[in-house]
């Protein structure tokens, strides 16, 4: 038997070294109760080596992250959870409405899963989703201008007067944080900026968050969590993290597990 601070030791190293570990992986090689591996992962929570999810803890990232340097959409694995909230996020597009789709990876798993029976106009800041609309005829596509990143978006300057002088029926946001109190957060100030200007210029705000990023905050405020109408998160995410945000108004939609 070993003591618990060395215990606590053998799970940050795994976590560490694998991104994540699941309670019945602690069960099951430290012969402990369910209750007790939550408790462990709780107290390294605390200690912000991890964030808890339902079913045990993922590496936590540093809070200043760095834009992909070439981002290559077609070669990213696509998990079941950001395919579930892409998948209920494009069902919120109506007839004629004008729609901002971010330029993350969850918009470009959103275009499988838009609307081909109805006519709307999409405009974002993304080259190489931009690229991937131009076979969807019932859609008007307006890709935001400005400095390209070795990642194919598009947030400087330029591309912030460009949407300064748009109205959007529907945005959908991404980031790399969100918590009750510090509200969305982003990598970079240039996204960040970016993006409060599609949030401001937007009468419905979709912010689209999967489980490992709601809990935690990133280096750079957007803004209030209570700006979003709706929150799309996945099935991982604890209720803990869920409540705070209902009780700031925000409906937060939970996507089933396939």
């Amino acid at each position: 038997m070993i003591f618990m601070e060395e215990r606590h030791q053998k799970i940050v190293d795994t976590i560490r070294r694998n991104g994540k570990i699941t309670v019945a992986e602690i069960t099951q090689e430290y012969q402990i109760s369910d209750e007790s591996a939550r408790r462990d992962l709780r107290l390294l929570e605390q200690r912000g080596i991890c964030k808890r999810t339902h079913g045990g803890a993922i590496l936590l990232q540093p809070v200043s992250v760095r834009p992909p340097v070439d981002r290559k959409f077609e070669e990213m694995p696509v998990f079941d959870n950001y395919k579930a909230i892409a998948c209920r996020a494009a069902e919120m597009i109506g007839e004629n409405e004008t729609v901002y789709l971010t330029g993350g990876s969850l918009g470009y798993l959103m275009i499988s899963f838009l609307p081909r029976d109805r006519r709307y106009t999409v405009v974002v800041n993304s080259v190489d989703i931009g690229k991937e609309l131009r076979d969807f005829e019932n859609i008007d596509v307006y890709l935001a201008g400005g400095k390209m990143r070795q990642s194919g978006s598009l947030v400087d300057s330029l591309a912030v007067e460009f949407v300064s002088r748009m109205h959007f029926d529907l945005c959908f946001i991404t980031g790399a944080g969100l918590t009750a109190d510090f509200g969305l957060s982003n990598g970079t100030d240039e996204t960040a900026a970016f993006q409060r200007m599609v949030i401001k210029n937007s009468r419905r705000k979709c912010l689209l968050m999967p489980s490992a990023k709601i809990g935690v905050d990133s280096f750079i405020k957007v803004c209030e969590t209570e700006i979003f109408d709706f929150v799309i998160t996945d099935w991982d995410c604890l209720e803990e993290h869920i409540t705070p945000l209902e009780e700031k108004g925000t409906d937060v939609i939970v996507v089933s597990k396939p």
